[in-house]
């Protein structure tokens, strides 16, 4: 959930907001996943002049974006600290969590000319993160004693928390104000059992504003984050109560207690590769 939606902003802002550094290399990967065809490099400009406005649309702007990137570098320094201890999130083994957070801190913030520099030059262990899990083997020569499995107990090392409360900072006011927008947007507009609730079939509930560090942001309400929400909250929900106390104190210290009741008047499914209204 924070791979896909938490970390978009900072991916968008960090692809398409310095062109300078960027712009040959994201040229080349959009023009190649088009087909050999003679329109191909109208259709290669087409779809990279509808993307470059997707900062924005996700709330960067002139007035937000320092306390974007302050935000992000927070979470890098955070990250790096952390997997100076572990190769992964969780020990010696990558695990869900570790493969949701590699699509943009691979796809974009990893691979793109200037973040990736961001990333070299700040948190090497990152970089190194990014590697690794692009590898069929551990590959993990700089730990010493290194293990094999995850850690025992169900540990969540306390360097992961401080990673999720910097996270957190962001994801928990704007699922929140996502949520109410959405919420009020459904209540006006009662969309048809089945009705495309994500992507570009879908009508948009427009934008939500929240506080991040002072600073006010307006960014797309986004449904799909809570499709992936759901999933939290009925795992959650069929916890023994021994279990929900162990993640209630998990979430209170991580500052994402909120994302337990977040929820839509509607619920998400999906019905033919698609994502629907039930």
């Amino acid at each position: 959930m924070i791979g896909t939606d938490g970390l978009l902003r900072p991916a968008m802002h960090y692809r398409w907001n310095f062109p300078e550094d960027n712009l040959e290399f994201v040229r080349y990967h959009f023009l190649h996943s088009q087909r050999d065809v003679l329109q191909r490099e109208e259709k290669t400009e087409a779809m990279m002049n509808r993307m470059r406005h997707a900062a924005m649309i996700f709330g960067v702007t002139e007035h937000s974006r320092d306390v974007v990137e302050a935000l992000y570098l927070d979470y890098l320094s955070a990250l790096d600290t952390h997997l100076g201890q572990y190769p992964y999130l969780l020990g010696w083994r990558p695990c869900v969590g570790d493969f949701g957070l590699l699509a943009p801190m691979y796809a974009h913030l990893g691979r793109d000319p200037h973040p990736a520099l961001l990333m070299q030059q700040r948190a090497v262990r990152v970089h190194r993160w990014v590697e690794r899990m692009n590898r069929a083997d551990q590959d993990v020569p700089e730990y010493f004693n290194a293990g094999t499995d995850f850690l025992p107990h169900d540990e969540v090392p306390e360097t992961l928390v401080c990673v999720m409360r910097v996270l957190a900072e962001d994801f928990v006011p704007e699922t929140l104000a996502a949520a109410e927008t959405i919420n009020a947007w459904l209540a006006d507009n009662e969309p048809d059992s089945g009705s495309p609730a994500v992507g570009r079939l879908a009508q948009a509930p427009g934008g939500a504003r929240f506080s991040l560090r002072g600073e006010t942001i307006e960014a797309l309400a986004q449904p799909h984050r809570f499709y992936l929400l759901q999933r939290v909250q009925d795992s959650y929900a069929a916890l023994s109560t021994e279990d929900k106390a162990s993640v209630d104190k998990l979430f209170d210290d991580c500052g994402m207690t909120p994302v337990l009741t977040a929820t839509l008047s509607r619920r998400i499914v999906r019905s033919d590769n698609l994502e629907v209204w039930e």
